[in-house]
């Protein structure tokens, strides 16, 4: 894997490449390359790649900004599936689609129609349903 990077050097700047996994890496500065050991150096941390595996993700869901609540389309008690319509916000003259961010039980409702409501106040909350990575 090689990863460039900018050092500064006894205050001089310079743009390298380096190579390897530790203690040892090839660096390349100026079309010269160097041989750089890193006593007691463990392999570089893995970088974490976005999207990939589970998160445990939260069932409140609220608005990023203030708005009027158009329409609810859920209720205490209902089952909801990750990315179903759960209610619809006006903010800045256009509406917007508030998905369920987790499939599970919608536990409470804290808007109504027509209610304007302000940023980061929770809305709906949705209990999520058992995984198998709880159960076990």
């Amino acid at each position: 894997m090689s990863n460039t990077r900018t050092v500064i050097v006894d205050g001089e700047t310079f743009e390298v490449t380096i190579e390897g996994d530790g203690p040892t890496y090839q660096v390349e500065v100026g079309g010269r390359t160097f041989e750089v050991e890193v006593p007691n150096a463990g392999p570089a941390p893995k970088r974490r790649a976005g999207g990939g595996g589970k998160k445990k993700r939260s069932g409140t869901v609220s608005a990023n900004i203030p708005g009027k609540v158009v329409t609810v389309e859920v209720t205490e008690g209902q089952h909801v599936e990750e990315g179903q319509v759960i209610l619809i916000l006006e903010a800045m003259k256009m509406q917007n689609e508030i998905q369920a961010p987790v499939t599970g039980t919608v536990t409470s409702v804290q808007c109504e129609e027509g209610e304007a409501i302000e940023a980061n106040v929770p809305l709906v909350v949705i209990e999520p349903d058992p995984t198998e990575d709880d159960e076990a």
